[in-house]
């Protein structure tokens, strides 16, 4: 009994979302907001254990579709303040501001869930740089890969819910003493969950 009342409520929510579910066709907008958190990676050659803390940031994302599988989607947040440490100790704090361009592949589902793939570049600002005093700096670019992948699920005919995950490539390299003393590289990864409008 359990397992046929647990079939049919599957069937009746594929059903209904297929119902409300619209095909994304060349021109279509997704516009999504959602929370994502970071998880940095946290790796450095300099010999002082760099890293910065985790945090849940926002991000707005605007995809638009080429085709019903081919789209760009350019993924935006405010600048983020980070505090750095070498070690357990706070030697200062940052702030970054990472675009992300991806071209993806959006797949078809009979249930009108869209799972989907991409991969593109990430262009990191590093600004408001405080480090031990003015002891210590870093560049302020820079430029990696992105990868990402995720699902919408429909909700009613325009409104999605999101869950992507991405990992980006964000590196730099720490200056003190005005000699390049290694590369931290911050290489997150984002765990995001939101709501999509499609016009």
């Amino acid at each position: 009994m359990k397992k046929t009342t647990l079939a049919l409520a599957s069937l009746a929510l594929l059903a209904s979302g297929a119902a409300v579910a619209q095909d994304f066709t060349a021109g279509s907008l997704l516009v999504r907001a959602r929370a994502v958190h970071l998880d940095s990676a946290n790796k450095d050659s300099t010999g002082l254990n760099l890293s910065i803390n985790d945090k849940t940031l926002p991000e707005v994302d605007f995809t638009w579709f080429f085709s019903p599988n081919l789209a760009a989607e350019l993924v935006l947040t405010v600048p983020q303040k980070q505090r750095v440490y070498a070690g357990a100790t706070q030697i200062g704090t940052l702030k970054h501001l990472p675009p992300t361009l991806t071209l993806q592949y959006h797949f078809n589902h009979a249930s009108g869930i869209k799972p989907y793939v991409g991969a593109g570049l990430n262009y990191t600002r590093f600004s408001s740089v405080d480090l031990l005093g003015g002891a210590a700096d870093i560049k302020r670019n820079s430029v990696g890969l992105a990868f990402q992948a995720g699902v919408d699920f429909p909700l009613s005919k325009n409104l999605y819910l999101n869950v992507d995950v991405k990992k980006v490539y964000i590196k730099t390299d720490v200056i003190s003493g005005g000699s390049n003393i290694g590369t931290f590289k911050v290489d997150p990864v984002l765990v995001g969950v939101g709501l999509g409008w499609r016009f």
